[in-house]
């Protein structure tokens, strides 16, 4: 049984930092692209980043290019998020999703999906 696991968020100021993880079990994690999406408040969700199985190929979407970066630890089965320069704007639920060996550019084929990690932002 293949199960994604987000952790870290939380609330934060604008202009800080926080780090998400998601643990993947049940999966041959570094065959696997890892990518993060979110959902804000009246939103639909949006994808975030990826990366692939060995973080030589990352892709963003625009809005956080420069302030989020995708990476993860294949011997830990976990990948991470790191978001700096946080705006109120970024106030979503935050979740992780696998797909096995997909382009991380590839937005909309992902077939397994954590349960999300509220973060909010405070201005």
């Amino acid at each position: 049984q293949v199960q994604l696991v987000e952790s870290g968020g939380g609330l934060v100021q604008a202009g800080g930092s926080l780090r998400l993880s998601c643990a993947a079990s049940g999966l041959t994690f570094k065959t696997y692209t890892m990518g993060w999406f979110r959902q804000g408040p009246g939103k639909d969700r949006e994808f975030v980043g990826a990366s692939s199985w060995n973080c030589r190929n990352t892709y963003y979407a625009d809005s956080v290019k420069g302030r989020f970066t995708v990476s993860r630890d294949n011997a830990k089965n976990t990948a991470f998020l790191q978001m700096n320069s946080l705006k109120p704007e970024d106030t979503a639920v935050y979740y992780c999703a696998a797909e096995y060996d997909l382009d991380p550019s590839r937005e909309h084929e992902y077939t397994t999906w954590g349960q999300g990690t509220q973060v909010t932002v405070s201005s």
